[in-house]
């Protein structure tokens, strides 16, 4: 045996721990792209109710996801999986999944739903388009931390269009109207992101969350939408509107401070 093969020293308990704590912190960095991957399951399982006709159960699937993508992010942060797994990209998976779940099983539920008369069905692709345009967007989300953009929430809009049956008409005009104000550089409230609004939005939207879960129990698929559950679904509505209220807020405050200092 060599000389060099004696003098080796073994491995210090300091380099065992070292090697043991970077071990732990890739398990936990992968386990964060797994909760996140979790996301494909509510995908399938969504497809399957949807061409099942078992639109409670989709939109059930559509709220699971939704929690998933709300809560993925912190989880990747606090294990700091980009310093962790930096040949690995969790945002291009959760964009993947985030354009089937908000995007094309929605659209799809609604065409399987026949929430549109035959004649009118190709308009959704407008919102399929659209949906793509925004979220190729380089600056889908700005650095100020708000979305640019309608960002494609076409899952609530689904929803609400499914219980509450405006006429054709109605939908048509959502429809387009949404579609057309994803081209439209807009703020839009992130949530997740840190701020005293985004504080109140998450609190308020936890309260929304109760009320769907609320509405998802009591209905009844099989059967027309009872009032006692029409009601809860318009109450809801409150939640939405004030989304999209306080974004356009923020969005005109912004486009008038910066007409001022141009112009001061």
């Amino acid at each position: 045996m060599s000389r060099g093969a004696w003098c080796a020293k073994p491995p210090s308990v300091f380099t065992y721990a070292f090697d043991h704590h970077v071990m732990v912190r890739r398990l936990l960095a992968w386990c964060a792209h797994a909760y996140t991957a979790l996301g494909l399951v509510a995908v399938a399982a969504i497809a399957v109710a949807i061409y099942d006709g078992r639109f409670q159960h989709a939109f059930l699937w559509m709220f699971v996801a939704t929690i998933i993508d709300a809560t993925d992010g912190m989880l990747a942060r606090a294990v700091k999986v980009k310093e962790v797994l930096p040949n690995f990209d969790g945002r291009r998976l959760d964009d993947l999944i985030d354009f089937q779940t908000f995007t094309t099983l929605p659209l799809f539920l609604m065409w399987r739903a026949n929430l549109l008369p035959e004649e009118w069905q190709a308009i959704l692709l407008a919102p399929l388009v659209a949906s793509a345009y925004g979220f190729c967007q380089v600056s889908a989300k700005t650095q100020d931390g708000y979305f640019l953009g309608f960002p494609s929430y076409w899952n609530i809009i689904a929803f609400y269009l499914y219980l509450l049956q405006p006429p054709a008409w109605l939908t048509m005009s959502l429809l387009l109207f949404f579609a057309v104000m994803t081209f439209v550089p807009a703020r839009y409230l992130y949530p997740t992101h840190r701020g005293r609004l985004n504080r109140w939005t998450n609190w308020l939207g936890g309260v929304w969350g109760i009320f769907l879960i609320w509405i998802l129990w009591r209905w009844h698929e099989d059967t027309t939408i009872e009032p006692v559950t029409r009601v809860l679904v318009l109450i809801s509505l409150v939640f939405p509107a004030y989304y999209l209220l306080v974004s356009w807020w923020i969005s005109v405050r912004i486009v008038v401070r910066a007409h001022r200092q141009r112009h001061a």
